[in-house]
């Protein structure tokens, strides 16, 4: 936020014409109780190389006009509540961050000719009220590979914080590594988030199983439609601490819900202090239980349709189990550290006095519905057909009471499998990634 993390340098040629000095940092003791960044281990003591705030809008033009003509369409800002530490002299910490943030939003909006601004470390109240432009800000503390006690506090708090910031921007619940001990969990939530999805992998250190269940053919992810939030029922309790509940994160797409279910437990302390807790590895430790329904999908009426009778699919996403219940029926999930499942929840549609339908979407993602674009259906006395628009490729899913007499996709006939047991349907839907109809017919 400050053009480098200690700022710029005063005697610089370059910079004298933003008046740049050195500011004295100065952390309240509110600051201090939190887990203090290493960033400011330095710049406590030498302070920061701070432009004057009406010299700002010059930096960030010069600096973002440089940044285009060499390609780049886009910015991440790190280090925004530093300015929390500058304020004196410059009419306090809420002046400062308007006259900074005002800059840099009209500056990214004019000069990449989009909103291609994301806000790091930025999760403190003088951004959250002068925000105006930003596409997205960060929603927790960073991801840190080698701290163990942070792994499920991170999700946790992303969750939790969406809450708030969900409604004021897209929150950024922070990159995370495909190939990880932690990586289906981080990879489960992000898909759950709301946000953009990207890892930070070193090069040749990926983990394709993990970023295909995220990411489709054209790089393009199955987002979900809100902030994914914590359910009703998880929001007074200690998913991280208390060795006792399971954190359930809820969201929307088109046609459909999701939720995920992470065991979160055994993060140690708050704050973290390094090196002083154990975190056991993924898998390990008794299993601890809790209750799903598929009412925890707080707003699912907003997709089911008039012919909705309050009957669910839901599809577990890595056991690849399909059941069926009522809305507020309820089913018990044990997870052991570190793990999680992913339900899709699809509220079963009546076509007819004896047909039931749901859209499942692709079953090798994490967000299976999030491939479902759309729903439609012809009925005559003869045939019912169904038509649904999904994006993508993979194993599509679908849950019928009737096995379908054909399958078409773009007007090609399609084999697929029917399950008479749980009424899985599931066809193979192969090609280059596009947009496509399938049709079943009754």
């Amino acid at each position: 936020m400050a053009g480098y993390w200690g700022g710029v340098l005063p005697e610089s040629e370059v910079m004298k014409k933003y008046n740049p000095k050195i500011q004295p940092v100065v952390p309240s003791p509110g600051n201090l109780t939190h887990v203090v960044c290493s960033t400011l281990d330095n710049i406590q003591e030498k302070g920061i190389g701070l432009i004057d705030p009406s010299k700002i809008r010059d930096f960030y033009h010069d600096f973002h006009s440089y940044q285009a003509s060499c390609g780049v369409d886009g910015v991440k800002v790190d280090v925004q509540s530093v300015l929390e530490l500058l304020g004196a002299g410059y009419g306090g910490r809420v002046s400062l961050t308007k006259s900074y943030l005002g800059a840099l939003e009209d500056s990214v909006t004019e000069t990449f000719k989009s909103n291609n601004l994301i806000c790091s470390m930025s999760l403190n109240t003088d951004f959250l009220y002068s925000t105006k432009k930003a596409a997205a800000a960060r929603a927790t503390e960073d991801f840190m590979p080698n701290e163990p006690t942070f792994q499920t506090l991170h999700v946790a708090a992303a969750a939790f914080n969406s809450l708030l910031i969900g409604e004021i921007i897209v929150p950024d619940w922070d990159m995370f590594y495909s190939d990880h001990i932690t990586a289906e969990f981080h990879g489960a939530a992000r898909a759950l988030s709301g946000s953009a999805v990207y890892v930070s992998d070193k090069p040749g250190s990926h983990d394709f199983d993990i970023i295909k269940k995220l990411v489709l053919h054209d790089g393009s992810i199955l987002r979900a439609r809100y902030a994914g939030r914590p359910t009703r029922d998880c929001l007074f309790n200690d998913p991280v601490t208390d060795g006792k509940s399971l954190l359930k994160i809820w969201n929307l797409n088109k046609l459909s819900g999701v939720i995920g279910v992470f065991n979160c437990q055994r993060a140690g302390i708050w704050p973290p202090i390094k090196g002083s807790i154990y975190m056991p590895a993924p898998g390990s430790g008794i299993p601890i239980s809790g209750i799903v329904s598929a009412g925890d999908v707080d707003a699912l009426e907003e997709v089911a349709g008039e012919n909705w009778r309050g009957h669910c699919a839901v599809y577990a996403c890595l056991s690849g189990s399909l059941k069926t219940m009522l809305k507020d029926a309820k089913f018990q999930v044990a997870l052991e550290h570190l793990k999680c499942e992913v339900f899709t929840v699809s509220p079963i549609w009546a076509f007819s006095e004896d047909l039931r339908f749901a859209p499942i979407g692709l079953l090798d993602m994490y967000n299976s519905g999030g491939a479902v674009e759309a729903m439609d259906s012809e009925n005559k006395s003869s045939e019912c057909k169904i038509k649904v628009r999904i994006r993508g490729c993979g194993r599509f899913g679908a849950y019928s009471n009737k096995r379908p007499k054909c399958c078409s996709m773009n007007e090609k006939d399609e084999e697929f499998i029917y399950n008479p047991i749980d009424g899985l349907v599931t066809v193979k839907v192969e090609g280059e990634y596009s947009s496509r109809e399938m049709v079943f017919v009754y």
